[in-house]
């Protein structure tokens, strides 16, 4: 890596705000995160985002800047007593200093915590005991207990830009001592990186490393390290659920049993996979098979309760009958049609036959006057219930 003794990616972490690259939403002037910082009272939160944004860096700056220890944990292989023994930790110095503060406890992929795990942590975090900082690159809605979520707040990060990851790139090209590079590297970089500034870092770092360049064909031939392909971080984890979507949606049974491997193989959350086809059975197979909906839920059912190794034969059991499915997108389009006429006219006036009429006042003022229900087998055409503005749309 380099000529450095440590990767790239790590020398060139942002010490404070003002180093920091991305997120203005959140780090800018008079936002949430620079304002925390600025008066020295860090809280518990959730960053939520994909790989390589700065959930990590920002939850050193935060402990950093605010003058508090700092221990980083992953949730991936910290165990109960890793935790206790830092619980453990923290109240003993509470006891012992007058002056206390308490420490940033960073929890990496806090959503591969379990029920009982997140539980452990709740006292803690409720009395201020520790600051708990947790990274998840799922929806912390569904996968952090409702107890433990309401005592944080949840902060969303972005991928990267492309303002950003060059300003990253042009960091790197100073500590290697390059002073350019051409316009075909750069463009092969950002579009590789994909808004996620490590696996920009870590190519740069392994092309410099084995060719002593960043030409081209150096960061091509870099590719073909299983490091940079795939690792415990989940560099591909976007790639490959697209992929598996993509074959589901195309019908192409082998393919998508091919990527469902690749990821039961790389570790990747099994409910993470069972919830995008609970997903996918609504969004595309939709009313060409109802039914299709109630597999998916079996199949989440079953990730839940049985867990690795036995899950990956429930989850092979969907993808091949999802694959296999008729699709119909009608039901999700026509959705998104109506939800676009809501967000264009705001809140319609509801025609008053169709309104609720629980008082006299009501009753005399026409609420739900003429309303009648609609009886099968009468020949009769059928009143529009949309909104006066609406009449005549067709979303489905």
């Amino acid at each position: 890596m380099s000529d450095f003794n440590e990767p790239l990616a790590s020398l060139l972490r942002p010490k404070n705000l003002a180093e920091f690259v991305g997120q203005s939403q959140l780090v800018g002037e008079g936002k949430p995160l620079s304002t925390m910082i600025a008066m020295g009272s860090p809280f518990s939160l959730i960053f939520w985002g994909p790989p390589g944004v700065g959930k990590t860096t920002l939850a050193k700056i935060i402990a950093r800047e605010t003058g508090r220890s700092f221990i980083e944990l992953s949730a991936v292989s910290a165990s109960k007593a890793d935790v206790k023994k830092v619980l453990d930790q923290s109240k003993e110095q509470k006891s012992l200093l007058e002056s206390y503060q308490a420490p940033v406890l960073f929890l990496d992929e806090i959503h591969r915590f379990n029920k009982a795990q997140q539980d452990f942590l709740l006292p803690s975090v409720e009395s201020g005991q520790i600051i708990l900082i947790g990274a998840s690159t799922e929806n912390p809605s569904f996968e952090v207990i409702a107890p433990l979520l309401s005592r944080m707040r949840v902060f969303v990060l972005q991928p990267l830009t492309t303002e950003d990851l060059i300003a990253i790139t042009n960091r790197a090209l100073k500590v290697l001592k390059i002073k350019k590079i051409a316009q075909a590297s750069q463009e092969f970089l950002l579009n590789y990186a994909d808004g996620d500034a490590r696996r920009l870092l870590t190519i740069i770092d392994n092309a410099y490393a084995l060719y002593g360049n960043l030409k081209l064909s150096s960061l091509k031939n870099a590719l073909q390290s299983k490091q940079i392909l795939y690792d415990k971080k989940g560099e591909e984890h976007y790639n490959i659920i697209s992929a598996f979507i993509k074959s589901l949606r195309a019908s192409d049974v082998d393919a998508a049993l091919y990527y469902l491997a690749r990821m039961v193989k790389a570790g990747e959350d099994p409910k993470f996979i069972a919830r995008r086809m609970v997903i996918f059975a609504s969004e595309d197979v939709g009313m060409a098979q109802p039914t299709a909906l109630v597999v998916a839920n079996e199949v989440f059912d079953a990730v839940m309760k049985i867990g690795y190794p036995e899950a990956q034969i429930s989850l092979a059991h969907g993808v091949v009958y999802l694959a296999l499915a008729k699709k119909d997108r009608r039901a999700y389009d026509a959705y998104f049609r109506a939800l676009n006429d809501v967000e264009k006219h705001g809140s319609l006036a509801i025609p008053l036959k169709l309104r609720n009429a629980p008082t006299q006042l009501m009753r005399d003022l026409n609420y739900g006057k003429d309303y009648q229900m609609y009886k099968p087998g009468k020949d009769k055409k059928l009143e529009s219930y949309l909104p006066e503005k609406l009449q005549g749309k067709k979303y489905y």
